[in-house]
């Protein structure tokens, strides 16, 4: 995998990106003024450069002092969107660093996605489940050769799964992965792909074979990811411009903004949903984890009934996405009750039961529409007790979660134990009484500790025979992120277990 400068100049140039080199004897545009190197490395890591790198100079907070350091290393080349101080044989300016390290990425590595069927998934909810639920479908299909990127983890041969650091990776480490499963023979990769994937132009120039819109509402505002609803929305819709298929829920909120986006786009679209659409999905009178799926055009020909191991309506739902876009990409009717019969998400609907016969729920809900659907299912499913909840909400982003948790409360719990959940750079306690500030209901019982071990426990020593307790939020995540860097955390699932089994 190499890049050479005149390639870098032709990409650039091609979509008018390109400022200016600086060379030793001054700025230059022509071609013909460059010198012969060619690239071996690519980084955005300045102390992972050599005189074999291309060097990303990106970021708000990078400083020159970075570009001393590596020329020290041997650095010889970098891209950024402004010259620097530092003589380097080549600076190579751009008008935008992020676009220009995503097209020279997939360039250096070989433009991996032609060689994989994408599927890309977006929506405020639902994502990390139906990327797991088609993952398992295709998989099915393909005999094991799919890859996945999602918020939990990651699998470049569909076998050996590690944890991710972002939902959608920065450009050059995505295109790096995708390289990786193409060289383990892999021939699918489902992805998610988040707001943020577009706002920070990681997937810049990327096409996916098939694209699914879950559903959208207010998430992910705060000044350092979307000022607006409408920033956020616009960045989700970006996928529906990028996608060959589109596959939506038509029962989603501004439902009609992303089928018009659709036809603007002239991208063939298949719809489902329980009240409208092209297929239809309708949960089993007797089992939370079956449903129906009414087909009413033929080309995808999956109508059938359909068993998940996650229950609720919202799990069928996301199932439902999963099943029509792995149809379009070559997935049977018997490849897709196959794959989703045994597959479980990571933090998701995990349930354990107390001592006393109190229920317990882990569950990853780290948003307004996940915790609403997450806290009305088990209202549902256990009507005559109490509703305890342990949740935090994370610090340095997503601000609006904190009353937007305030509200779901105030609706469906009865007690709130607030606590740490990825402070960051924030107080927990003072994130916990914002929280607390947006609880209007005087009902709830709102109790805080910050320890979110000792939070689980506090909650289990709270419940009575016929209550439910309900973790909310990091699932079996083993990080906390505090003060900027991620500390062993031994997740929700394992310390309420490790809690239950100890009260023997």
């Amino acid at each position: 995998m190499t890049l050479t400068l005149a390639t870098v100049y032709d990409i650039l140039q091609e979509h008018h990106l390109l400022k200016e080199f600086i060379l030793p004897d001054g700025w230059h545009l022509a071609k013909k003024q460059l010198p012969t190197m060619t690239f071996g490395k690519i980084s955005y890591d300045s102390r992972q450069t050599d005189s074999d790198t291309l060097f990303f100079a990106k970021g708000a907070t990078f400083k020159e002092d970075y570009l001393v350091k590596a020329k020290e290393q041997g650095l010889l080349a970098y891209v950024a969107e402004q010259p620097y101080e530092v003589a380097l044989a080549c600076g190579i300016i751009v008008t935008d660093i992020r676009k220009a390290m995503a097209l020279l990425s997939m360039a250096f590595y070989d433009y991996p996605q032609n060689q994989l069927k994408v599927l890309a998934f977006t929506g405020t909810k639902g994502k990390t489940t139906a990327a797991y639920f088609a993952h398992g479908i295709l998989q099915q299909a393909t005999g094991n050769k799919c890859a996945m990127l999602s918020t939990m983890q990651t699998t470049l041969d569909g076998e050996h799964f590690f944890k991710s650091h972002l939902t959608t990776p920065e450009s050059l480490d995505l295109y790096k992965m995708m390289a990786e499963a193409v060289s383990h023979g892999m021939t699918h990769l489902v992805m998610e792909v988040s707001s943020q994937a577009y706002k920070l132009d990681r997937v810049y120039g990327l096409k996916y074979d098939v694209g699914v819109f879950l559903n959208i509402s207010p998430d992910h505002i705060s000044p350092i990811e979307h000022p607006t609803f409408d920033d956020y929305f616009y960045c989700k819709r970006e996928l529906i411009y990028n996608s060959r298929v589109a596959i939506v829920d038509a029962d989603m909120d501004y439902y009609q903004l992303v089928d018009e986006s659709c036809h603007l786009a002239g991208i063939p679209l298949y719809t489902y949903g329980r009240n409208s659409g092209d297929y239809l999905v309708s949960s089993s009178a007797t089992n939370p984890n079956e449903f129906y799926l009414e087909g009413r055009l033929d080309p995808l020909k999956m109508t059938g009934n359909y068993r998940v191991k996650l229950p609720g309506d919202f799990n069928q739902d996301n199932a439902c996405a999963a099943i029509l876009s792995s149809a379009l990409l070559g997935a049977t009717t018997e490849d897709a009750y196959l794959g989703l019969a045994n597959i479980t998400v990571p933090g998701r609907m995990l349930q354990l039961t107390l001592h006393n016969g109190a229920t317990v729920y882990v569950d990853y809900a780290h948003n307004y529409i996940s915790l609403k659907l997450f806290l009305e299912y088990t209202r549902k499913v256990h009507p005559e007790g109490r509703q305890i909840v342990v949740l935090g909400s994370p610090g340095n982003k997503a601000i609006s979660r904190r009353q937007d948790f305030g509200q779901v409360l105030s609706e469906l719990a009865d007690v709130a134990v607030l606590t740490m959940d990825d402070p960051a750079f924030e107080d927990a306690l003072t994130i916990a009484q914002e929280i607390a500030r947006a609880i209007n209901n005087p009902q709830v019982e709102i109790l805080y500790e910050m320890d979110r071990a000792k939070a689980i426990a506090l909650a289990f020593q709270l419940a009575q025979p016929n209550d439910v307790v309900l973790i909310a939020g990091k699932g079996e995540d083993p990080m906390q992120k505090i003060n900027g860097e991620d500390t062993p955390y031994d997740g929700d699932y394992v310390i309420a277990k490790r809690l239950i089994e100890a009260e023997v």
